[in-house]
């Protein structure tokens, strides 16, 4: 009798889940379920309360309806026993946080709450905490504190303490209020189990936590703001555990809302990108995966701790058992894509796209497919969402140079694109300049399945192969693939990541080899394209001049 497992994946926009068969990696069914209050980002809703500039909020409410939907819809549909479904595996978005009360109730469920923003999720790319994040850095910078040289040397507005920081600078009564500050992942976990298990991945890669040195100490916290020297005693948990632990077993309350059972593992979550590595199969050293999407995250794994400039951390048994994971990444890229798309393609195109029976993102594809590398005239800077890797700076902006009255909205898209396979050269020259060699490139992602053009770019700009997932949830994959190792071995799982992804993980048989006349091409634009990366990234301050005008006209 078969076993089967899920993998409860949260993305930015939406969550689904994805049943796959434990012998062999087969999935059986799908359900998505688009968050109905999405990203909020100009008023709270029910309110007249406008957000400011960078605020990115969600309702957690959102979460908990996927889950009721998106679980019982894969067992109806696959008509699988629930008695054989062994495990659940859960990844999210990060940093996604949220404050809770000592129920494990989101402040914002509290009507003396709910009007504050502050009492809501704050998701990943809430950006509004750069003064928080540019003290937080000041201050280790000025201490000589090494745990900044794990995480590139600077963290992110995107990461946990920042946004804690602006909840005490702001709304100080949601500081005291919250029993206590939680990622949305673990907090699902808690949902599903009744326990609290943060995970490792996240803890690590959004909050500053080692393995070996814990959180920052008290005295650094103490440095930044006296109320927050016990931030972590006070606010979060020592506590801390790897990928694929249990932690737990489905509720009765849950089960009668989902249709498991109470028998069903789930394991700790973990970072949405971070389980894909697993699920491509691979489980050793010197091997990078692209998870392209909104944005892209580069993970990697390695039996070193490097510091190098501009990740986003390095972490012990963050994505594969006794290695250490690295993460680094690019804040935009199907964003990029679909801000384009939506503002800026005339509506002839549309026309056009829809009387051949395309989608407006492969009608432009076909037509930029046409052009040859360089031809455009056109170089672009992929910050429209700042850089997050190798500058960790969410001021900068986007640009787009060498645009004429003859300019195409094809050669524009093809030009955003090779600027996004630029940047995920700089990322990948920075990790081999500091002594971790990428041997091979793996993607996964609806991106890398949908846009063939794309990845032959990334192939000639980066000059690597590139495998790709077979799987279109390969992130939901790998999450099922932690929900096997969750239930171990006798309830029919497996009791190594490893071994799961021996049996679990899917590649396509199709392999994208760089171009040799393209490569030559792109080297000569990507050696411009480091001429303007250098000026407007280090040198140069017009971008954050700009953004402080346009802020001040607000």
């Amino acid at each position: 009798m078969s076993k089967y497992v899920i993998g409860l994946d949260f993305g930015t926009l939406s969550g689904r889940a994805v049943l796959v068969n434990v012998d062999n990696g087969e999935e059986i069914a799908t359900s998505v379920k688009e968050y109905p209050n999405g990203v909020i980002q100009e008023y709270l809703p029910g309110t007249n309360i406008k957000l400011n500039e960078g605020w990115a909020l969600q309702d957690p409410q959102d979460y908990l309806d996927v889950i009721y939907y998106v679980i019982p819809s894969v067992i109806k549909t696959s008509k699988v026993n629930p008695n054989d479904i062994i495990g659940l595996g859960v990844d999210f978005t990060s940093c996604t946080m949220l404050p809770i009360d000592k129920l494990g109730n989101p402040l914002c469920f509290d009507k003396n709450y709910r009007d504050n923003p502050h009492s809501w999720v704050k998701l990943w790319k809430h950006h509004a905490a750069q003064y928080e994040a540019d003290k937080f850095n000041k201050a280790a910078k000025e201490r000589n504190e090494y745990f900044l040289n794990l995480y590139g040397g600077k963290i992110s507005s995107e990461w946990l303490f920042p946004k804690i920081m602006q909840i005490l600078d702001e709304s100080p009564e949601i500081y005291h209020a919250a029993h206590s500050f939680i990622e949305a992942g673990d907090w699902v976990v808690l949902k599903l189990t009744g326990n609290e298990k943060r995970n490792c991945c996240a803890a690590g890669f959004k909050a500053t936590w080692n393995s070996r040195l814990g959180y920052p100490s008290k005295e650094f916290f103490r440095s930044i703001n006296p109320e927050l020297e016990n931030v972590v005693e006070e606010k979060l948990s020592n506590d801390i555990f790897p990928v694929g632990y249990r932690a737990g077993y489905i509720t009765k309350e849950m089960a009668k809302k989902t249709g498991l059972t109470t028998k069903t593992a789930v394991s700790v979550a973990s970072i949405d990108a971070h389980v894909a590595f697993p699920a491509m199969g691979i489980t050793k050293p010197g091997k990078m995966v692209l998870i392209i999407g909104t944005s892209t995250c580069n993970i990697l794994i390695s039996d070193k701790e490097i510091s190098i400039p501009g990740i986003s951390g390095v972490v012990k048994d963050s994505v594969i058992p006794n290695y250490y994971g690295y993460e680094a990444g690019q804040a935009a890229v199907g964003d990029i894509f679909d801000w384009f798309v939506k503002n800026f393609v005339p509506e002839n195109y549309y026309k056009e796209a829809r009387n051949k029976n395309k989608n407006i993102f492969d009608f432009l594809m076909e037509k930029a497919s046409n052009l040859k590398p360089g031809e455009s005239g056109l170089l672009c800077l992929d910050w429209m969402n700042g850089n997050r890797t190798p500058l960790v700076d969410t001021d900068l902006q986007g640009m787009i140079l060498g645009l004429t009255l003859n300019t195409k909205p094809e050669e524009i898209y093809r030009a955003l694109v090779e600027a996004t396979a630029f940047g995920q050269k700089m990322i990948i020259e920075g990790f081999n300049k500091h002594g971790i060699k990428i041997d091979e490139l793996y993607a996964c992602g609806g991106i890398s399945l949908k846009n063939p053009l794309l990845m032959q770019i990334y192939a000639d700009v980066t000059n690597m192969r590139i495998k790709v997932s077979a799987s279109t949830q390969a992130v939901a994959l790998g999450s099922a693939m932690f929900g096997a190792v969750a239930a171990g071995k006798e309830a029919g799982g497996y009791d190594s990541i490893e071994d799961a992804a021996k049996n679990m993980s899917r590649l396509l048989d199709v392999e994208y080899i760089p171009n040799k006349k393209n490569v030559e091409i792109y080297e000569k634009i990507y050696e411009e394209y480091k001429k303007l990366f250098y000026y407007f990234g280090r040198n140069n301050k017009v971008m954050k001049n700009l953004k402080k005008i346009k802020s001040n006209m607000n």
